[in-house]
Parts: C-alpha cells; sequence; structure tokens
C-alpha cells in the first residue's frame, strides 16, 4: 500500500516535544521517503504499516501532536486516519461551505 504520512509534534514544552519528533521523524525515515519536513511518502505491506503504526502511536502524545495517515489506492478507495488532537475536515467526506 502507498502511503502520505503527515505529523505535527508540539514543542511547546521544548525538550519532549523535541524528542517526541525526532523520535517520530526517525520511524518514518526507517520506512519512507521525506517529502517535506513533517511529511513522507511510503510503500508498505500491512506487516510493516502494522508494526510503523504501533511505533508512531507510542511516540507521540495523543494530546499534544497530530498523526494523519492518507491511504492513497490505485482504484480510488482512498482512507485517512487521523490520530491525536485536532481533528482536521475530511476534505473527500465532509462538505465544504464557502
Amino acid at each position: 500500500m502507498f502511503l502520505l504520512i503527515t505529523y505535527d509534534v508540539s514543542t511547546r514544552d521544548e525538550r519532549a516535544g523535541a524528542r517526541r519528533l525526532r523520535r517520530v521523524a526517525r520511524a518514518c525515515t526507517s520506512f519512507g521517503i521525506r517529502v517535506q519536513k513533517s511529511v513522507f511518502e511510503m510503500q508498505l505491506g500491512q506487516k510493516e504499516w502494522v508494526d510503523l503504526k504501533a511505533r508512531l502511536l507510542q511516540e507521540i502524545d495523543a494530546t499534544q501532536d497530530s498523526l494523519r495517515v492518507y491511504f492513497i489506492d490505485q482504484t480510488g478507495k482512498d482512507k485517512i486516519e487521523h490520530y491525536g488532537v485536532q481533528v482536521p475536515i475530511n476534505v473527500v467526506e465532509d462538505p465544504l461551505t464557502l
């Protein structure tokens, strides 16, 4: 499966936040390619995704950080998973009002 992973790790508590940020980046670097500071692309099998997901969820602080995973499917059945704070608008399913 092809994934696009984005994250926002709070560094308000500088020491702990910086540590979480490094660990999340390191986990993503182990499985994919960085395309922006907090955005990674990767091609994973199911077992690799289970391992990476467990590692990422262990590293983030769900009360301060945000992790978003876009599953890009060639059949058009894309999926988005969000973990942590501030669930953003789902541009695929939520209506947008201008």
